[in-house]
């Protein structure tokens, strides 16, 4: 069995004393140990991990999805917790310089440590590229081929080339997969690679084509019409038995998602719990 519980999120609906933060990170039990999947900003993954009684202290691992403080910011304040070493899998590009440049304003969204100073507090860093099995039956997908024609990514999320700034693909973005006898139980960051691509990627490194559950943030909320309504169209041919979108999703394709699956949709809000 594997049990699911959102720590961070954008929302919170009926978990007194849980606080919401635009971020993203999930606590993952499994009978081979238990996972921290990402780190919201760091303002509410202490008091939340609390709130709904589980304890940091068991994890065996800590996955981030990618480079973004939404996704970082939380992981001193989680090593400052366990006051121990843990491993932490991620990109090896998990410490470049990134920005946002939206609106005319321009603002720097990468990891908001050092490398060195999380080490000291216990961060023993796993970096890989490439597609990677972590524990039995549970995958990373490292970096995700870039296959389909409509998922071209955020075109405002940039990096710094020889002072000039330009287009950031995320090619630190990854997925953890989950290989069960009901088939997939895939557990999204924020999607950057798009997920028909990370769903496809995930089929093909684990050998399984049948995709049973899908959470996390899909990043469907800034991409183009164009890219939403394709991938919505893909998404619908896997027979997903729960689809449930959250963090970069936004609200409006959430309610377009939920109308297009019906009952097979939910929305991962702080304190939803999912089981496979």
């Amino acid at each position: 069995m594997i049990k699911v519980t959102v720590l961070c999120e954008n929302s919170v609906f009926f978990s007194e004393g849980a606080v919401a933060e635009h971020g993203w990170s999930v606590f993952i039990e499994t009978e081979q140990g238990n996972l921290l999947l990402d780190t919201g900003q760091g303002l509410g993954i202490i008091n939340n991990a609390r709130v709904l009684e589980k304890d940091l202290n068991t994890i065996q691992g800590i996955v981030l999805s990618h480079h973004h403080y939404d996704h970082t910011g939380g992981l001193r304040s989680v090593l400052e917790d366990i006051k121990r070493k843990v491993p932490v899998y991620a990109h090896p590009q998990l410490f470049k310089e990134s920005y946002v440049t939206r609106k005319g304003k321009t603002r720097y969204i990468g990891v908001p440590y050092n490398q060195a100073l999380l080490e000291t507090l216990g961060a023993d860093f796993s970096f890989g590229a490439g597609a990677r099995e972590i524990m039995p039956g549970v995958f990373l997908t490292g970096e995700v081929p870039r296959l389909t024609q409509y998922e071209k990514g955020d075109q405002d999320l940039v990096v710094k080339d020889n002072g000039v700034f330009v287009k950031d693909n995320i090619i630190d973005d990854q997925t953890l997969v989950f290989k069960t006898l009901q088939g997939l139980f895939v557990v999204l960051g924020c999607a950057h690679s798009g997920i028909i691509n990370t769903l496809e990627y995930a089929r093909k490194i684990t050998g399984e084509e049948r995709i049973h559950t899908v959470i996390g943030g899909t990043h469907l909320g800034p991409a183009s019409e164009e890219q939403r309504a394709e991938s919505i169209q893909a998404l619908k041919k896997y027979n997903i038995s729960r689809l449930g979108v959250s963090h970069c999703t936004g609200l409006p394709t959430s309610a377009r998602l939920a109308h297009e699956f019906g009952e097979k949709f939910l929305y991962c809000n702080v304190g939803t719990v999912i089981e496979v």
